[in-house]
Parts: structure tokens; C-alpha cells; sequence
């Protein structure tokens, strides 16, 4: 998803100023907390505009396919799913170019195209150093000097227009909404909110005589043991350029192979070999200092080599060490209501899995769990929601396909039945979830199920900027040593193009780029034209196919005052092909072409045509002659409650069968 849950943790984040400041703040979010059943109380009677429907539904499932839907529905396996589109409507849903998670939900929320959110991938860039950094937020000061993030995505979601107008809502863990926006309605936040470390999701290995260090998504440290006794200190925050740091105990009886018990500050906790604990509550202590997070302990063996697998610590939504909810004590209310839960923006961890840390079944089972954990806060929310628009974003269908998708769809045998059943069964999962749901709606209720993009494989690596270099747009400097990621030996000098993240070409551009080469105009025009041209007639000799199967140009695709920052080229590849991990960071060294031999075998950053979202509804709806896109959504709930459709807004809402306009 963003560049951090791609490639790995970045550098810290600040959590918190001083201990007074979370102090201050767990006692207004406790008061907040308190007067909030009254409050959503009052939001049921008080007025607002009259709607079509009661309440509006949005379910939404991140990465499902409508290809594979389709499949499972005729199979059988998903009578859920198969009677709604029978009841409403059933289609493919246009994605954004390119159709990556944090660009798509952008659109989904705002209505408008990239070029007004200022969303285009995980990844932005400094002008001035050319280093790739997050696209979503950004640590700033404040007035006082203090450290604080700002979302960077641009342009209003619709629940903060209907807010305005009267219109309850709650948004449950829809992508880019960390951190909180203040409206007239309730929210938690989901992609980009961070571990208490700051990062993007770092797990800890403890291991017995291992190597002390870190990999990709994870920190190893080494500990020793004295008579089935193993001490240690799990990292938490750094404050003050100190990390504060959670004691660790952990025993069992000599010999004993399986159970051990677990002592982190409160009462101790049984352990079992390769089973998850609970949510742990943790307390980071330096000094006077005290922060409070929650992880999930999982102990890989005890003997002969002790391992202890610990999940990204995560911000403790009963006492948040920073707001990951509007109002802030709406965390705090949730987790009185369905007990502690995953408040990391990408909660499961695939760097466990990627690493080999954790196995397949393990992976599944953490990605489940937490699943499970959003069924028990969406339910619970559509018991208190008698009125207004309902959105909650699952992630498990996005999480499972990146991990275990060895093959498209279209492809008759798989290579991994084991892994095509997982996802089959994911599949399955979401459409009994949505059997109780269905069976929880009225009829003046209005359900919406959709999903952001499809997936298909990933088999081939493609680097870009080796290619690049190849051509000669991207120049590096001579006699060059060490690493090449991060742009570190190009010449700028002599450099017209270079890449990185998931989708884009960029090219250096003068007045643009701290060292940027290449005039504006004609120039400019010429070169994207050519870098096009040869991209499209990108052959891999390896397999014979043709990588590349459209490039748009940017100037063409996105509209809007934020498009300065937009990729100049953006390369749609055929399913099976994507920008390398290598080029996603800036790296430059290598061939052009590679396996992809990580576990991370299913993606979706390829041609938006061949991964459209999906959409379902218990209406039938009638779209335009494009058919129906995310951008869609927004204007359609404003029309649904008989609110006017901002003119900025690029999408078009959604005719009813045989009515107006929803």
C-alpha cells in the first residue's frame, strides 16, 4: 500500500511532545468520551435534509475482483453475493490510473480525479533531493514548535459535506483518513495511521544466538536465556530523540517445548508455541514518561532456540497515545464496546510472512483475527446507526490476494492450490459477513458493496530505471560505489527521466526539479512522446510478452490545481507486470527484467482496465455510457439526500431503474 507497507518502515515519527501534552489529551477524550452516547443520541433527532433512504450502507472490500466473484457466484459459493445482484445490480467498477489503493479510496471519498486530491501513489518526491516520501501525510510543526502530521490528501470527502447539512455518518477505517479530519460525524482512521513507533508496521523478532539487526518490516534483537528464563526490551516511541522501552519476561519449565509464560507489566500471560496471544496492553516507560500501546505476542519455539514473534506495537485505542478517531475518544468508545483492536493503518503484517518469519497459516490467522475485529466495530455501528450513511472499508480481501494469488484468474489450473483456497475462502468469508448484513437492512435502506481495483499476479519485476539508464535518459556518475538506491549516484546533470514508486516516469524537468535539465514545452512534449513510444514496444525476452500495455500522459489524465506533483508518464502494465521494488525506492542497479520471487506474488498497479473494482447493490442502478466509477460515489450519496453535487466534483451520480437521479 503506501511506500512503507511496499518496501519497509521509513524513519521515526514524532508521537507525542512531552508527557504533559498526552496527559492533557487522554483526559479531554476522556470527557469527550463520556458525552458521547448523548450525542449520538441528539445526531438521531436532529434535523437535516430528507433523504431517499434511511441509511446508505457502504461496504466496502479492498481488492475484490469481479472476475473471481463472478466465478464463485456461478459455482455457488457465493449465494450472498449472487442473490444481491439478482435483487440490485452487479458490475465492474472503473478504478483511477493508476489503480492503486491510496489514489483509488482518494477519489472514492472526494469525487474528483487525482489531479484535485493530489494523491498519484504511495510515493511523492522532494524537489529539492530527489528522495522518494510518503504522498499521504507529512511530520510538520506547529505554532509552538511542536511536531504534528497533516494529511496531504486535498479536496472534501462526502461525509464531511453531508456532515455540514445534517447528515449522521460514521467512516470506519476508509484509507487516507489519518490523520483525523474534524466533521460533524464520527470516523477511525485506516492506511497511514502508524505503529507507536511511528512507522508503517515493524515487527520484532526476539531470537536466541540471532544475528541483532534489522530487515525489511522488521527489527531482529538477540537475547540469551539462564535457566528457562529469557529477559528482554521491546522498543517503543522515541520522544525527545529517546526510545522508551516495554521489560519483557518470559519462563518455562526446563524441557517443556510448548508453554511458557509471559510477564510485560500487568498479570502474566500463558504462552503456547505457534499460537497468538491476545492483545497485550504494553507501557513504554523512560524516567517519568509513560505510553501506552498493545501487541500480539507469538512464540515460534522455546527449545533448543528460543523465538518470540511480536505484531507492530499499536497505538492503544483505549488510551491513544495520539488521535487515530474523530472525535478523538472515539477509539476509546469502540474498544469499550468490542475490547482492543488493530489500530495500524495496514494491520496485517505481510513483512512477517515476506520475511519468513511468520508461515502461511500464521499469516492467515493474524489477517482473520483482525478481520474479525472489524466485523464486531461495523456491526456495532450499524446497531447505533438508525439514520444517515454508514462506510466501512474491510481489508482481508486485498491482504490475502497480495499474499496467495499464484495465479490469474483466467488461468485454468493453479500452481498452488492451497493458496487459490485461501483466497476462495476469503471470498467466502466477506459473503456470510454479508448475509448478516442483508438480513440487518430495512427497505428504505440503501446497500452499496464495492472495491477500489481487482488483482491479478505478480511474476515480473520490471526496473524502470535501469531501463532508463539503459536508453541513456538516466545518467549515473562514474566510478560509483556502495548502494544505488535512493537516486544515490545519479548525475541530475545529465539525467532528462527517472522513476519511482509504483506507477509513474518522471522526467527532470527545469524550474521543477532542484537540478532539473529538461525545458518545459516542446521539450517537454517530445520527450514524454518518445519515453512513450519505446515504453509501449517494451518486449521481455524471458517470456516473449510485451510488458507494457498503455502509457498515459499525465497532462492528459489529471485536472486540477495539485498536479505539479503528478507523474508525467504513467506505465499501465499487462497482469503479471509491475515496477520493480528496486525502482519503487529509486534504486538503479540491475537488469530491466527479473522474477519476482517474493511471497508478495498479487498486485493491482498495472493498466487500470485490467482491474476494475467491483459493485454491488440491492438497487438496481443505471450508470453512463462509461459505466460506473469510483468517483461516482461521492455525488451519488450527495443527490441520495437531495444535496447539491459541488461543480468541481468529476464523477456523476448513479440513476435509480425507472427514477430521477439517486
Amino acid at each position: 500500500m503506501n511506500f512503507l507497507c511496499y518496501i519497509g518502515p521509513g524513519a521515526g515519527f514524532a508521537v507525542m511532545g512531552s508527557f504533559l501534552i498526552f496527559f492533557g489529551a487522554l483526559l479531554l477524550g476522556m470527557l469527550i468520551l463520556l458525552s458521547l452516547p448523548f450525542r449520538l443520541l441528539a445526531a438521531l433527532f436532529r434535523r437535516g435534509p430528507h433523504g431517499r433512504f434511511r441509511r446508505c450502507v457502504v461496504m466496502g472490500l479492498d481488492g475484490m475482483d469481479p472476475r473471481r466473484a463472478r466465478r464463485l457466484m456461478e459455482a455457488g459459493r457465493l449465494p450472498n453475493f449472487k442473490a444481491l445482484a439478482g435483487q440490485g445490480s452487479f458490475s465492474p467498477l472503473g478504478s483511477t490510473c493508476p489503480p492503486i489503493s491510496p489514489v483509488a479510496w482518494s477519489t472514492f471519498s472526494t469525487g474528483v480525479n487525482p489531479g484535485k486530491h493530489g494523491i498519484y501513489d504511495f510515493l511523492t518526491r522532494d524537489f529539492n533531493s530527489y528522495l522518494p516520501e510518503l504522498s499521504s501525510t507529512r511530520l510538520v510543526k506547529d505554532r509552538k514548535g511542536r511536531p504534528e502530521t497533516v494529511l496531504l490528501r486535498k479536496s472534501q470527502p462526502f461525509w464531511k459535506a453531508l456532515g455540514e447539512r445534517g447528515v449522521p455518518c460514521t467512516v470506519l477505517r476508509v484509507p487516507l483518513t489519518y490523520p483525523p479530519e474534524p466533521f460533524r460525524g464520527r470516523a477511525l482512521s485506516a492506511m497511514c495511521a502508524p505503529d507507536l513507533r511511528g512507522t508503517q508496521g515493524e515487527f520484532t523478532l526476539f531470537e536466541e544466538d540471532g544475528a541483532a539487526g534489522s530487515f525489511t518490516g522488521g527489527r531482529r534483537i538477540r537475547v540469551s536465556r539462564q535457566d528457562g528464563l529469557v529477559r528482554c526490551a521491546l522498543p517503543g516511541p522515541t520522544l525527545d530523540g529517546h526510545t522508551l522501552e516495554a521489560s519483557l519476561e518470559v519462563k518455562w519449565k526446563a524441557g517443556n517445548n510448548l508453554k511458557a509464560r509471559l510477564l510485560a507489566g500487568g498479570a502474566p500471560v500463558r504462552l503456547r508455541v505457534g499460537e497468538y496471544t491476545p492483545w497485550i496492553s504494553l507501557t513504554f516507560r523512560q524516567g517519568r514518561r509513560r505510553v501506552r500501546g498493545i501487541a500480539r505476542f507469538l512464540p515460534l519455539a522455546l527449545e533448543p532456540r528460543f523465538r518470540l514473534y511480536v505484531t507492530p506495537v499499536n497505538i492503544d485505542p483505549g488510551h491513544p497515545a495520539m488521535p487515530v478517531a474523530w472525535p478523538a475518544s472515539f477509539s476509546v468508545y469502540l474498544s469499550r464496546l468490542i475490547g482492543p483492536y488493530a489500530t495500524l493503518g495496514l494491520a496485517e503484517d505481510t513483512w512477517g510472512l515476506t520475511a519468513g518469519v511468520l508461515s502461511d497459516e500464521q499469516f492467515e490467522r493474524q489477517t482473520l483475527d483482525i478481520h474479525r475485529e472489524r466485523e464486531r466495530m461495523f456491526f456495532e455501528a450499524l446497531r447505533l446507526t438508525r439514520r444517515g450513511v454508514l462506510v466501512c472499508v474491510f481489508d482481508i480481501t486485498d491482504r490475502m490476494q497480495h499474499m496467495f494469488m499464484r495465479r490469474m484468474e483466467e488461468e485454468p489450473v493453479s500452481t498452488d492450490p492451497a493458496a487459490d483456497a485461501r483466497i476462495d475462502a476469503t471470498y467466502e468469508l466477506c459473503d456470510a459477513m454479508l448475509g448478516r448484513l442483508r438480513r440487518r437492512l430495512g427497505r428504505r435502506d440503501l446497500l452499496l458493496v464495492l472495491s477500489d481495483h481487482g488483482f491479478t499476479t505478480f511474476r515480473r519485476c520490471v526496473h524502470v530505471n535501469a531501463w532508463l539508464r539503459e536508453q541513456g535518459y538516466l545518467v549515473e556518475k562514474e566510478q560509483t560505489e556502495g548502494t544505488s538506491d535512493y537516486f544515490a549516484h545519479v548525475d541530475w546533470s545529465r539525467t532528462r527521466a527517472y522513476s519511482f514508486g509504483l506507477a509513474g516516469v518522471y522526467l527532470n524537468l527545469r524550474g521543477r526539479e532542484a537540478q532539473g535539465i529538461v525545458e518545459s514545452g516542446a521539450q517537454a512534449d517530445a520527450l514524454k512522446r518518445e519515453l512513450a513510444a519505446k515504453l509501449a514496444e517494451l518486449n521481455d525476452s524471458a517470456t516473449g510478452e510485451r510488458a507494457v500495455r498503455t502509457v498515459y500522459d499525465g497532462a492528459a489524465v489529471y485536472t486540477g490545481p495539485y498536479t505539479q506533483r503528478a507523474p508525467d508518464l504513467v506505465v499501465g502494465w499487462h497482469s503479471g507486470y509491475r515496477h520493480s521494488w528496486d525502482t519503487a525506492v529509486g534504486g538503479t542497479a540491475g537488469a530491466v527484467f527479473s522474477d519476482n520471487d517474493s511471497k508478495w506474488c498479487g498486485d493491482h498497479c498495472v493498466d487500470r482496465l485490467e482491474v476494475p473494482g467491483v459493485l454491488f447493490s440491492n438497487r438496481r442502478l443505471v450508470f453512463g455510457a462509461g459505466g460506473p466509477h469510483l468517483a461516482d460515489v461521492a455525488p451519488t450519496l450527495l443527490k441520495l439526500w437531495n444535496l447539491p453535487v459541488p461543480g468541481y466534483m468529476d464523477g456523476n451520480g448513479w440513476q435509480l431503474e425507472g427514477k430521477s437521479n439517486v
